[in-house]
């Protein structure tokens, strides 16, 4: 398989210490505490970056019980105070929400935790104290439950950074997937995949892939129909909006090709053919990327002048306070931001004004 790795950006160096990250406990009778737990509290992760937890002390405290791990959790006011010693998880103590919140149920409490979590993180960034934001799960009705009006974390992150755009880019394996639309109805979806949207959809993910390290960005753009439609037997989208769409970002020196059959361009963008790949759908690109490595799919916002990679999955509350939820997946977006955080540069130039976003 063809390596596709970015090569160029912001690299570590005898003289630049680990990247500072801020990892959010996300909905503290969730699974998010105990997946923030083992993720710090392993050595492998320490080798990579230094992880600053945010929420409460109290919380972590009980994740930490509930995992059985042999470390100390230390409250800081600030992340300038952690010290990131071994032993010890460093966390940003917020006091919103206490330890003994029932595990597993939407909590008010816990929705103003995970938002205040969120709102921390996010000032850090801004002002230059962390590298990049690592979020863990929240749940929807206890942020409503709390106030919040998003619908989620991108959306609150977009207006708490002042983004008036940003999308999702998946990282599996090296390839970036990028999305036309996501959470609608797919009767919805389809009759919002125009011409002037997958052109605008285009050229975000091409500047995406600048930003993330690749100079001359390949991107495929996904067909929508079978075989690509078959010259309009099954289907005329390719003809009428997806080629019109390619040959316009084509000409304005966009490195794009397509649309490409999508039960073929995934696999050809994991084999190094494309750096990147449209989609046009959520499951389109959710399907491809969780079939391939499920624990390993990042999710990544972009548009946003921070860094900030998450997981992609929810609260878990069934197995939440059993100490058995898998760690994987929060291992591998603390992974990617370490690996992003060369590129912060590169997002703050890009998506740090409003002539850029």
């Amino acid at each position: 398989m063809t390596n596709r790795q970015p090569t160029t950006g912001r690299h570590p160096s005898p003289d630049r210490p680990l990247p500072l990250l801020a990892v959010t406990l996300g909905d503290p009778v969730g699974i998010g505490p105990e997946i923030t737990a083992r993720t710090l509290a392993d050595p492998a992760t320490a080798a990579l970056g230094r992880g600053l937890a945010v929420g409460d002390a109290a919380v972590l405290r009980r994740a930490v019980a509930v995992c059985g791990l042999d470390v100390e959790v230390r409250p800081v006011g600030a992340p300038g105070e952690a010290r990131f010693e071994p032993g010890t998880i460093d966390v940003l103590d917020l006091g919103v929400a206490p330890a003994d919140l029932p595990w597993g149920r939407v909590d008010a409490v816990a929705g103003r935790s995970a938002v205040a979590a969120i709102e921390a993180a996010t000032r850090a960034a801004l002002a230059g104290e962390v590298d990049g934001i690592v979020t863990s799960p929240i749940n929807k009705e206890a942020i409503w439950a709390a106030g919040s009006r998003h619908l989620g974390h991108t959306e609150m992150l977009g207006e708490l950074t002042g983004a008036t755009y940003f999308d999702t880019m998946f990282v599996v394996r090296g390839l970036k997937i990028f999305f036309t639309t996501r959470h609608l109805a797919l009767r919805k979806a389809l009759d919002q995949i125009t011409e002037e949207r997958v052109a605008a959809s285009i050229r975000h993910a091409v500047t995406a892939l600048r930003v993330f390290g690749h100079d001359e960005p390949r991107l495929a753009v996904a067909a929508i129909n079978p075989h690509g439609g078959e010259g309009g037997h099954f289907g005329d989208e390719e003809i009428t909006v997806l080629r019109p769409a390619v040959q316009k970002a084509a000409a304005e020196g966009l490195g794009v090709v397509g649309p490409v059959p999508a039960d073929s361009v995934f696999h050809q963008g994991l084999d190094g053919r494309f750096d990147g790949v449209l989609s046009h759908f959520h499951d389109q690109g959710h399907i491809p990327a969780k079939t391939v490595d499920f624990d390993g799919t990042v999710s990544v916002t972009v548009g946003l002048p921070v860094l900030r990679t998450s997981v992609d999955h929810g609260t878990a509350f069934d197995i939440a306070g059993s100490g058995r939820a898998s760690h994987a997946t929060m291992a591998a977006a603390f992974r990617a931001a370490a690996d992003f955080s060369r590129f912060t540069d590169r997002i703050r130039a890009t998506y740090g004004t409003a002539a850029a976003r």
